[in-house]
């Protein structure tokens, strides 16, 4: 008796613990949003969405951060449709050209953890060296270096752990049935249609989102973002510089513009849900 009690009592312990961490990471995020609304909704104006930055916006004077805004949607969008095309291939290659059992693919795996983990202002780094060797100075494509190295492994390892949840007799099924590898692997594919949604998900709001990789590699500008070879503004840099200034109005703008931040992710995140969800009744 006292063991079932012991039990129990383990159970509501674990219980707790788990509630506790639910509310706080639920109210960190409502903290966090609230505070955005708070400070940067009462300098949230259209002129700021659809003005580039003026002579003087930085301390205070007229402009926008609409060369920011498409810089950031420019810049993630074209480096997340580079991850997808370089780490899909790749973990159709892990998971359906390769034995499970070979130290290559065990390495491999190791390896793309490795790299997920690293903090993005080393890809910078590597990403600067790179264009000093093939002489691309600070631009656009910089950045699209830059954060399409970051990203990659994100894919990778993300469309991985979905493949290794497949049921086994899926493959079988469709090898038996005479299917070459790449059939296979478009069978495969589309049963894992709405993760292939998740990974993109993932790796664009970590190439929006990031600062320092791009610190070093895109630089900043306040033209709108014409060619790929010329410097760009980002939404986290414009941020960054805006919450630096002094001026209370400055740093007002800087938290409107975490604000579009926000809502541009929270948009895409509402279109990958749809997106998933009627995949998911489709295959029902």
């Amino acid at each position: 008796m006292s063991t079932i009690k012991s039990r129990l009592r383990k159970e509501k312990i674990a219980k707790l613990f788990m509630q506790l961490a639910g509310i706080s990471i639920t109210g960190s995020l409502f903290l966090i949003i609230g505070i955005i609304l708070f400070k940067g909704l009462p300098f949230l104006s259209w002129e700021m969405i659809s003005q580039v930055p003026q002579g003087g916006f930085y301390i205070g004077k007229e402009g926008g951060i609409l060369n920011a805004i498409l810089g950031s949607l420019y810049l993630a969008g074209l480096s997340t449709i580079l991850a997808c095309l370089l780490g899909i291939p790749i973990a159709i290659y892990l998971n359906i050209y390769t034995n499970q059992s070979v130290a290559l693919v065990r390495a491999s795996r190791l390896l793309f953890d490795v790299l997920f983990g690293i903090p993005s202002i080393v890809y910078g780094a590597i990403a600067f060296s790179i264009m000093v060797w093939l002489g691309i100075r600070a631009s656009l494509l910089g950045g699209v270096i830059t954060i399409t190295l970051l990203t990659i492994p994100i894919v990778v390892r993300t469309l991985d752990e979905l493949l290794k949840t497949i049921p086994l007799d899926l493959k079988n099924i469709t090898t038996s049935l005479g299917a070459t590898k790449w059939e296979t692997a478009q069978v495969l594919l589309k049963y894992i249609k709405p993760g292939i949604f998740t990974a993109v998900l993932l790796a664009f709001g970590r190439a929006i989102g990031d600062v320092a990789g791009v610190l070093l590699t895109t630089g900043f500008s306040d033209n709108l973002p014409l060619y790929i070879d010329e410097p760009a503004a980002t939404l986290p840099l414009a941020i960054f510089f805006q919450l630096s200034s002094p001026i209370p109005e400055v740093q007002g703008r800087a938290y409107a513009s975490a604000l579009i931040l926000t809502f541009i992710i929270l948009f895409i995140v509402i279109c990958t849900h749809i997106l998933a969800s009627k995949q998911k009744k489709h295959k029902l």
